[in-house]
């Protein structure tokens, strides 16, 4: 992990902590956290909360928070809010993880750093599809060679869809959604008996973020939002971004690949980008011994662009692929005592709750046709069917509109190359919000920016907005780094 450095900043310019308020739902009891969300100084506890908020004195499910206490005090401010993204990922230890991410002491002497696995997640009642991986083995969309390929994935996917309908959780389905997880997290903030959060949310987590603020904006404090999908969250003009997005990116792996003749790829970028198509074309044509065949060569590409650090790992796996050589296998770790599917069931149950995707199988041929040659390298993936076109059960309300009406206290940070939330997306998001957000963009490649790439001026920016309030008056570009 990357770490990020923090210029000493005068405590006269720390906002004043946020006077505690009287709580209507009873504060959590603090105690251990579960194995898999152990951290020195974190410890857990759980809330119940409405099912249907339109029902809040019927069904209720459980959600489990953490906490990361401030060590001082007198420099406490209030509570960080966290969300880890995907939808579906695991917060309670995310805490510990910045911790370990070297994210400066300031700010955890500024607040309670809570964590929280989302309504759905894990350690909160958690949901599932009874899906093998066999069934499902992808949260992207699959890569569709032509039109008969999406007709092939659209029966495939409709049973995907079909089981989460029919699933030992089905009852708790359509109350899934970003909206409702924003609430829960209103809940946290009542049960702590705050006036106010405070948020930092990265993927998928600015989308919850962008929500919570514009569903409470008088209750939101110092909003950072880090890779931002957009102002519609995962939708499906979201999910076709990411043939953009692998075009943003792809160059930064070029360039790596081309500097590195032992991989045998190419001596320059354009002559490693020749090669991922002439592998791409030669695995559709005949797969290779492990199965690698086009669809999943492309998926492990987009995959393995993410960060800086899988740059070797795809251009040793284009290498085998390339020569014939065994392609290594990661063994796929399980969560004792949790749904198998857990993590890929409730991002499901998300963003096909969040919005109204289209139905009708023609509409993914003539996008799939337009975006293979609009984005050639993964536009065929990024516009293919998935389950939420004929998910069980329909939105129970509209999506929350992201507007600039509320507080100016709002700040986007965003790579400049990001293939899972690419730049246009950010960009979008940023428009939503007018004059409520600051966005700040850094020259570099690969998802996630601050702590988790060394970009010293977007970091030291969002450490500086998250201890101090201050932004930069207008959107801020960070120079390329010698």
């Amino acid at each position: 992990m990357r770490k990020a450095l923090l210029p000493v900043l005068a405590a006269a310019l720390v906002t004043a902590a946020t006077p505690a308020v009287a709580s209507a739902a009873p504060p959590p009891k603090w105690g251990p956290c579960p194995a898999d969300a152990a951290g020195l100084g974190l410890e857990c506890g759980t809330l119940d909360v409405p099912l249907d908020y339109r029902d809040p004195g019927g069904k209720t499910i459980e959600i489990a928070i953490s906490r990361l206490a401030s060590a001082k005090p007198e420099k406490r401010r209030g509570v960080l809010l966290t969300n880890t993204g995907g939808p579906g990922g695991e917060g309670l230890a995310f805490p510990d993880t910045l911790k370990k991410l070297k994210i400066p002491q300031e700010v955890l002497d500024s607040y309670d750093v809570i964590g929280m696995d989302p309504r759905g997640v894990h350690n909160s009642t958690p949901v599932t599809c009874g899906l093998s991986l066999e069934e499902h083995p992808t949260n992207i969309p699959m890569y569709a060679k032509d039109s008969a390929d999406v007709t092939n994935e659209a029966q495939r996917v409709a049973g995907v869809a079909a089981k989460c309908g029919s699933s030992t959780t089905a009852s708790l389905l359509p109350y899934m959604t970003t909206a409702n997880t924003a609430r829960d997290m209103d809940r946290v903030r009542e049960a702590l008996g705050e006036r106010k959060v405070n948020y930092f949310g990265i993927s998928y987590g600015t989308y919850l973020g962008s929500v919570y603020t514009s569903l409470f904006p008088e209750r939101s404090d110092r909003f950072l939002i880090d890779s931002a999908t957009g102002p519609g969250g995962w939708d499906a003009s979201f999910a076709r971004m990411f043939g953009q997005g692998v075009e943003d990116r792809f160059p930064d792996f070029a360039k790596f690949a081309a500097s590195k003749p032992e991989y045998g790829l190419g001596r320059t970028p354009a002559q490693v980008t020749a090669k991922y198509f002439e592998l791409a074309a030669r695995l559709d044509r005949k797969p290779s011994p492990e199965g690698y065949d086009g669809k999943v060569f492309r998926h492990v590409t987009f995959a393995d662009l993410y960060y800086d650090k899988t740059l070797p790992k795809l251009a040793e796996t284009w290498r085998a692929l390339d020569t014939g050589k065994p392609v290594p296998t990661p063994a796929a770790a399980a969560g004792a005592g949790f749904p198998s599917d857990n993590y890929i069931a409730s991002q499901l149950h998300v963003i096909c709750n969040d919005s109204d995707w289209p139905e009708n199988v023609g509409t993914y041929r003539r996008n799939v046709a337009i975006d293979r040659f609009r984005h050639p390298m993964f536009g065929a993936a990024a516009a293919d069917i998935t389950p939420c076109a004929f998910w069980p059960s329909e939105p129970i309300e509209p999506p929350v509109k992201i507007t600039d009406r509320g507080p100016s206290n709002v700040l986007i940070v965003q790579n400049l190359r990001d293939p899972a939330t690419p730049l246009a997306g950010a960009r979008k998001l940023r428009e939503a919000f007018g004059d409520r957000a600051r966005m700040v963009t850094a020259d570099q490649g690969g998802h996630l920016a601050y702590l988790f790439k060394d970009d010293k001026c977007a970091n030291d920016l969002a450490t500086r907005f998250l201890v101090t309030g201050s932004r930069p008056s207008g959107d801020f570009a960070c120079e390329t780094q010698g």
